[in-house]
């Protein structure tokens, strides 16, 4: 890890780079290839104004992340397009889990989000779960991004890290509410996505 984000990464936060070497980026993008396959990706809207986000995403696992003008953010159980319940996390992904999480119960959700080189995400937490006692674990592939990190609160000073493919990075402990977003994309610095663009997957625990 580089010093100095040994050294600013607020408490709980851990970064492993270049943690998937190029054989297992490409074996994660087919594996994601065949869920997009059965669980399109789809444009998320805030709720409220509905206004739509600039990522499209789709979800693997139990349970998925979804969020529209009228109901608002939450995990359900089936795609809200298709109907169809989700497909299950490839056991790649659940192994990532297992060597970097700290915990013992799989995670029941896997957000893809597809980023297009002119994409970002404003500073958020991840705070729809119903208990924050496991991390977030999350898989970048393809471009790079700039990724921003604050405390927990939306004031706190934040850092950046460019995240690139292969990229993982944990989100727990004293730091699992931290604000956190994706301030631009780096076009050009992978050749993982034929058609570029950055693919970030992030694992969650929802229930207790």
């Amino acid at each position: 890890m580089p010093e100095k984000a040994k050294r600013t990464l607020p408490e709980g936060l851990r970064y492993h780079p270049e943690f998937i070497d190029r054989v297992g980026q490409e074996q994660l993008v087919t594996a994601i290839r065949e869920i997009v396959a059965v669980a399109p990706l789809f444009v998320p809207a805030m709720p409220g104004t509905g206004k739509e986000m600039s990522v499209r995403m789709t979800n693997c696992g139990s349970l998925g992340w979804v969020t529209d003008k009228e109901r608002g953010y939450r995990y359900q159980p089936t795609h809200p397009v298709t109907g169809e319940p989700w497909p299950a996390i490839p056991a790649s992904l659940l192994n990532i889990w297992n060597r970097v999480s700290g915990c013992d119960r799989h995670p029941e959700a896997c957000l893809v989000n597809f980023y297009d080189d002119s994409a970002r995400m404003g500073l958020h937490q991840d705070r729809d779960e119903k208990a924050f006692d496991a991390p977030v674990v999350s898989v970048s592939l393809g471009n790079a991004c700039l990724f921003r990190i604050g405390g927990t609160n939306r004031k706190d000073p934040t850092m950046s890290l460019k995240l690139t493919s292969g990229d993982v990075f944990v989100i727990g402990g004293a730091g699992r509410l931290c604000f956190h977003g994706v301030d631009r994309i780096y076009p050009g610095t992978s050749t993982l996505l034929k058609n570029g663009g950055r693919i970030n997957l992030t694992l969650r625990r929802v229930n207790p």
